[in-house]
């Protein structure tokens, strides 16, 4: 297996969950990661189990000057950076009119100014490489079709597609050989999924009932579903491919 040769990346959120899934087929690919994470031990164990093109780094993902620190020491320890995959993130209840203002500062500034810390970081570093790059964002099915119980989380994800695209547009305008795209998942198996989900009265097989019966497919995700789609896009094989919505949801987002 070799989508992934000789491609370098960062990952941020790269502890568990996704960004875990994420950077275990980066490597099975042929590729080397940076995983950058605020659970800085967990990030070290995984990038020791995944062996000598895995690395890891404290990064909150809140901080331009953690995130230059990351690039940094991405690029020191593998020699360059081509690929970023913005995948920290978190999710948390709250209504316009019910939620509370530390959540939205918290939502926007770890998933929309994130994203946007980590782009800027890295493309200047990504031109410097000289070769074809990508940048992978994850968005949400929330972000195609909003939803009034998070209405954090629903600016934040709408708001980090329309910088997704506007990213695109810039690096192609400009000539660069950068790819900025975008995966929307649904509900997926993750730890965030479950602090969030399960911390209620009602059973964890009901609550995952009620959300499988949103998806059209009536389950909730896997990791390394989406994993697969971040690796397509992060690789040569999306060539062609900027400023795309790639839905991994089951068909949450298309659901009447």
């Amino acid at each position: 297996m070799s989508k992934m040769q000789g491609k370098v990346a960062l990952v941020s959120g790269g502890a568990e969950g996704i960004g875990a899934a994420v950077a275990r087929l980066i490597v099975a690919e042929g590729g080397s990661v940076m995983l950058g994470d605020v659970q800085l031990d967990k990030a070290q164990a995984l990038a020791a189990e995944l062996g000598e093109r895995a690395a890891a780094t404290h990064l909150d993902v809140r901080d331009l000057t953690q995130w230059e620190a990351a690039v940094a020491v991405t690029q020191a320890r593998f020699g360059k950076l081509t690929v970023l995959c913005n995948i920290a993130g978190i999710s948390e209840p709250g209504t316009i009119t019910d939620g509370t203002l530390d959540v939205w500062q918290r939502t926007i500034d770890i998933n929309l100014h994130g994203p946007f810390y980590g782009m800027r970081t890295a493309i200047p570093a990504m031109v410097a490489s000289g070769e074809k790059c990508a940048i992978v964002n994850i968005g949400s099915m929330i972000a195609l079709r909003p939803a009034s119980f998070v209405a954090a989380y629903s600016a934040s994800k709408t708001g980090l597609r329309g910088l997704t695209q506007s990213a695109a547009l810039d690096c192609a305008e400009k000539g660069l050989p950068i790819r900025v795209n975008m995966v929307h998942p649904g509900a997926i198996r993750t730890p965030m999924y479950e602090r969030y989900q399960f911390s209620g009265a009602d059973t964890p097989e009901n609550i995952e009932a009620n959300f499988a019966a949103t998806h059209p497919m009536n389950r909730i995700g896997e990791p390394d579903e989406v994993a697969r789609a971040v690796v397509f896009l992060a690789s040569d094989d999306a060539s062609f491919t900027t400023g795309c919505d790639l839905t991994v949801d089951g068909g949450g987002s298309i659901r009447s």
